[in-house]
């Protein structure tokens, strides 16, 4: 199996390179955090673009593309730090499968959604609810659809859009929800981590830039083995992260059963490597990767918050070696003796 992606994917990634280039960028990430959640480019343009709906069917007013066209795009999004996350569009369009009239809704921008983690009362952050006008959750076993009052947070990263929700109004929109509420909050992880590596590239990018212009006793810092030992290793890592995020994506659409080891491989390998770079770049920038003034507190914040969405590390560790263990033994019973 060849496993890369077309050249009509590389044109499309170059496409959604240079929208998120001109219209997002850490000086809106910036202007977020001092406006306490202004987020952009926002819904509507992601909506109008149909980047939003790239997984929607086209019956339902999408684009009918794969997870791996939307894992793509997500990465140049991760790269300028754009909001609301494409993580939210790709798990609202697996939890509205077979609703022909609220997917198009979703499509065409006039259904502002956002998924709720935790309780119906509240009691956890969620992602992307600044904003949203109405929230999918699941209550027991089934999927509900309402309206709800957001409580904002304090944002590490306003980007996010995360706050607390108390539902308000509440319909059941599905009954025994429990596999595809699993399976969208998968889909969602591939997605978040194809952001996360996107904004990981960019920073190795931004501390190899750095290295190269920067001399010190004459030299540039980068021919220095404590910085080009740490950028090495955080390149590495990036690339193998892509090989997890497409591995990750093309199961969704091609392999199922691959997903839930894919998915939670790439989210716990994402929260590491990100979260590392952007060490790595604050020590390559010294006294001044610790200033307000530069964009390395930026990726720093998101990294330290998409490390806790949708779960930790740590949990997405246990689901694959739990899972890997489960399949060696189903596969061990079925071995002739």
């Amino acid at each position: 199996m060849e496993f890369d992606i077309n050249d009509d994917q590389r044109n499309f990634a170059d496409h959604a390179r240079s929208f998120f280039a001109d219209q997002a960028g850490p000086e809106y990430a910036r202007k977020s955090l001092d406006t306490a959640g202004g987020i952009v480019p926002g819904r509507e343009v992601l909506a109008e673009l149909g980047f939003s709906s790239l997984t929607i069917p086209e019956e339902a007013g999408g684009v009918g593309a794969s997870l791996l066209d939307m894992a793509i795009v997500a990465e140049q999004a991760g790269r300028q730090l754009a909001g609301p996350s494409l993580a939210t569009a790709a798990r609202c369009a697996v939890l509205l499968e077979g609703d022909t009239d609220r997917l198009q809704a979703l499509s065409d921008g006039t259904l502002a959604l956002a998924v709720l983690d935790g309780s119906l009362t509240g009691d956890s952050p969620s992602m992307d609810v600044i904003g949203a006008s109405h929230f999918l959750a699941l209550n027991g076993d089934d999927l509900v659809l309402g309206s709800g009052e957001v409580r904002p947070g304090d944002p590490i990263d306003a980007t996010r859009g995360l706050g607390y929700v108390t539902l308000t109004s509440s319909e059941v929109i599905r009954r025994d929800a429990r596999a595809l509420w699993d399976r969208a909050r998968q889909v969602a992880c591939v997605v978040l981590a194809a952001e996360g590596l996107g904004a990981a590239e960019r920073v190795v990018e931004l501390g190899i830039e750095h290295a190269r212009d920067r001399t010190a006793f004459g030299r540039q810092i980068g021919s220095f083995q404590a910085i080009k030992h740490r950028l090495v290793d955080d390149w590495v890592a990036v690339n193998q992260l892509r090989s997890l995020v497409w591995w990750a994506a093309w199961a969704a659409d091609n392999a199922p059963e691959q997903l839930p080891i894919a998915s939670s491989a790439a989210k716990a390998y994402c929260a590491p490597s990100f979260e590392t770079a952007c060490e790595t770049l604050v020590h390559v920038l010294g006294g001044l990767g610790f200033t307000w003034e530069h964009d390395a507190h930026l990726y720093w914040r998101r990294a330290k918050v998409d490390g806790l969405l949708l779960g930790e590390e740590s949990e997405h560790l246990a689901e694959v070696a739990l899972r890997s263990i489960a399949a060696h033994a189903e596969s061990s019973d079925t071995l002739p003796m």
